[in-house]
């Protein structure tokens, strides 16, 4: 594959309004395609205001429609072991963004039980589902979700692949418990085969504290175990990272220009 196009923006409601017009541009496609639009979520910050700009009406100008929810499958890309009206909770999160407050229904959204006792019953479970929804019968291959969203950590961690863990490890497994030792927890997250099959990855990225790590994952050299995020960035079918200025501003040849190209 071709590298990541890489998009930086003056700020972060600029950038949240062009993840939203990506949203919806996928959306589109895939019904263009015949297909059900099936997404990954991802949880932190900056995913809660693209949240709540999908709840909202499109601005006009904006090419694509409104994101049909009846034809949506809204899957997770990871989940704390918290139960969901936890203030930790992915799930939580974006029903309070997004659920809450668009008109989709509640048998399209997807949640991953952190709750339960027996997180393995509850990833195999979640694999099950995303094959059944997917439309993936092929069982050598994961199902190609129309769009991942993903954040990315200042260690390189993305979704709950965290540098180190056994769940870099998977190949075979669509969603795996995994043990967070420098957080001190247990998680459940999607592993690889599912982030590198989607036809599109759409990485969301702010903050000072990430320019380190986010030039290391483009332009270093291939250290998959000490940034997850390198795997999905140069593996993936299709990669886009939306990131502000000072997430960029350890990248070479950053131009001055909002909103330009730099890849």
């Amino acid at each position: 594959m071709s590298g990541p196009a890489i998009t930086v923006f003056d700020d972060l409601a600029a950038l949240t309004g062009a993840a939203a017009a990506s949203v919806r541009r996928a959306a589109a496609d895939a019904r263009a395609a015949g297909r059900r639009f099936c997404v990954a979520l991802a949880g932190g910050s900056t995913p809660r205001g693209l949240y709540r700009l999908l709840a909202e009406p499109p601005p006009a100008g904006d090419q694509a429609p409104d994101v049909d929810w009846t034809h949506a499958d809204l899957f997770f890309g990871d989940e704390r072991t918290v139960p969901p009206d936890h203030p930790d909770s992915n799930f939580g999160m974006a029903r309070d963004a997004l659920f809450s407050r668009a008109p989709i229904p509640p048998a399209n959204v997807h949640r991953i039980q952190g709750e339960a006792a027996d997180l393995d019953a509850v990833a195999r479970a979640y694999e099950t589902l995303l094959r059944q929804r997917a439309g993936e019968p092929d069982p050598t291959l994961a199902p190609a979700l129309d769009l991942a969203i993903l954040g990315m950590g200042a260690d390189g961690h993305t979704a709950s692949l965290f540098p180190g863990t056994t769940a870099l490890d998977e190949g075979t497994r669509l969603c795996v418990p995994v043990d967070v030792a420098k957080l001190n927890t247990r998680r459940l997250t999607l592993t690889y085969p599912v982030f590198l099959r989607a036809r599109q990855v759409l990485f969301l990225i702010a903050g000072a504290d990430k320019a380190a790590p986010l030039r290391a994952v483009v332009e270093g050299p291939d250290r998959p175990r000490e940034l997850p995020s390198q795997v999905i960035v140069r593996g993936g079918r299709s990669v886009s990272i939306l990131c502000d200025r000072a997430a960029a501003g350890a990248l070479g040849g950053i131009a001055n220009s909002k909103g330009e190209s730099e890849s």
